[in-house]
């Protein structure tokens, strides 16, 4: 099995959310269910200096986050039902709707937070890679839509040849514990997971 992965890379991202857009549009999803999500971290200070305020240690930077696909998925060893699968040809992390019972097993055990209920259906959805388009031959929506070209996709080793200087661990990501199929150029002021000082600066629902 080739074990597909998403490159991103931090320091071109804009925060533009257009990848984000069009994964809601394909998928016709609500404003609830936010499958792609350009989280916005920083962090830092403004130090009163009597007549004015000057920044000490200010950062901000994007991160474009879906399922990772991880190798070992955490949402897949805990489906009562084995309802979530990963796809024999391209490694994608899959959730059966037709066996799907809307538990929430797999969004709390998930470290990335990505399984999410869809109350019009009772069952839990995520990012699936975009199988019906790989099908095809085509990329991931979210690949094609980023005006930046922040996103590439393909092989995980091949991209790991080709992007080099990656991580699977920036803030606010966790530390990674399932293997994600995430490789990452961290932006100039990327924090690693587990160090940051920052916080998320969208709310949810706010991506």
């Amino acid at each position: 099995m080739a074990q597909m992965a998403f490159y991103f890379d931090s320091r071109v991202c804009t925060g533009c959310k257009a990848c984000q857009v069009a994964c809601q549009q394909k998928n016709e999803l609500p404003a609830a269910l936010v499958w792609r999500r350009v989280l916005t971290y920083g962090g830092g200070k403004w130090v009163d200096k009597g007549s004015h305020h000057v920044p000490e240690g200010v950062f901000r930077y994007f991160v474009s986050a879906a399922c990772n696909h991880c190798a070992a998925p955490a949402c897949m060893a805990v489906c009562p039902v084995d309802a979530i699968a990963k796809d024999d040809q391209t490694g994608a992390v899959w959730i059966n709707q037709d066996i799907c019972i809307g538990c929430g097993s797999c969004e709390t055990a998930c470290p990335y937070m990505i399984p999410m209920l869809d109350e019009r259906t009772g069952k839990e959805v995520k990012c699936d890679m975009c199988r019906d388009y790989l099908a095809q031959d085509k990329l991931p929506l979210c690949v094609v839509s980023c005006n930046q070209r922040a996103l590439d996709f393909g092989e995980q080793e091949a991209l790991q040849a080709k992007y080099p200087d990656t991580t699977d661990a920036v803030e606010p990501l966790p530390l990674p514990t399932t293997a994600p199929s995430i490789l990452i150029r961290p932006h100039q002021d990327a924090q690693k997971s587990g160090e940051g000082t920052g916080r998320i600066l969208n709310l949810p629902y706010e991506y």
